[in-house]
């Protein structure tokens, strides 16, 4: 695997710890309609996870818990995972305003094994998380070894050919493949365009093979994998929403990937 930025952790933390107030209080985060009982969680995810009650999940890279709160109000026995302090330690206050029992770990995800000695049914991640992360091969051994024997992965995210786009789709900006840093600047954030924050991040594009041997090579069996012509977020630019709650790129409609999802199983 290519050397990347020494770098990358800081300055990503640095980044989304500027996000996360501006995310409270934003529209794309509905606070309000949160506290009092929307779930969270989307129609794509929750296919797959089915009934969390009583089970017990890990929540990587859970942001300030919106996803791990919804699951605990589902019954599940939850542990959400960020290496943002400021988005944890949000995740932690609305724990204890919502009467939850979830657990919030503040840990860089490599160093997790370090943090967490714990086994757990379902480990779920979501929408923007491995495009953070330069090496998907670590990553996997680390929810395997998070796995109970029998366990369950369950993914959503973004599609990597999302990722090759410029800001507007209009052109391939980017490589499919995992063959350089991709270091950018951004003004503002995705739940708020105009946040008075600009923050250099350092990411990564992973493509759909590079994903699937990943799990493969861990020991992960593959149960399912969908992909969907449309996003649950507003979260890109010229984007129109066709259907309650499903989002495309306004001038490309239906013809590309947008978001897809797997199940696996440890074996």
């Amino acid at each position: 695997m290519m050397k990347s930025a020494p770098d990358y952790i800081s300055k990503n933390k640095t980044a989304w710890n500027a996000k996360t107030k501006y995310h409270l209080d934003s529209e794309f985060y509905d606070m309000k309609s949160f506290l009092d009982g929307k779930n969270s969680l989307k129609e794509i995810e929750l296919n797959l996870l089915g009934d969390v009650n009583e089970k017990s999940v890990v929540h990587l890279q859970c942001h300030f818990g919106q996803d791990s709160l919804s699951l605990a109000r589902m019954g599940a026995k939850v542990t959400g995972v960020d290496f943002s302090d400021q988005a944890i330690c949000q995740a932690k206050e609305l724990n204890t305003k919502l009467n939850l029992d979830a657990q919030f770990i503040c840990s860089d995800l490599y160093d997790l094994p370090n943090q967490l000695n714990e086994k757990f049914d379902l480990v779920f991640t979501s929408y923007g998380t491995i495009g953070w992360l330069p090496d998907l091969d670590r990553w996997v051994s680390i929810i395997a070894h998070l796995l109970k024997p029998g366990g369950q992965f369950i993914m959503a995210d973004f599609h990597p050919f999302v990722w090759m786009m410029d800001a507007n789709f209009t052109k391939i900006q980017y490589p499919y493949f995992n063959v350089e840093d991709i270091i950018e600047t951004e003004t503002g954030t995705y739940a708020n365009r105009d946040a008075p924050i600009q923050n250099e991040t350092i990411s990564w594009n992973h493509s759909t093979s590079e994903l699937l041997n990943s799990l493969i090579k861990n020991g992960l069996t593959i149960n399912v994998f969908d992909e969907f012509d449309y996003s649950p977020y507003p979260c890109f630019n010229t984007m129109e929403e066709f259907e309650s709650g499903k989002f495309r790129i306004k001038h490309l409609g239906n013809k590309i990937p947008m978001v897809y999802a797997i199940k696996a199983t440890k074996i």
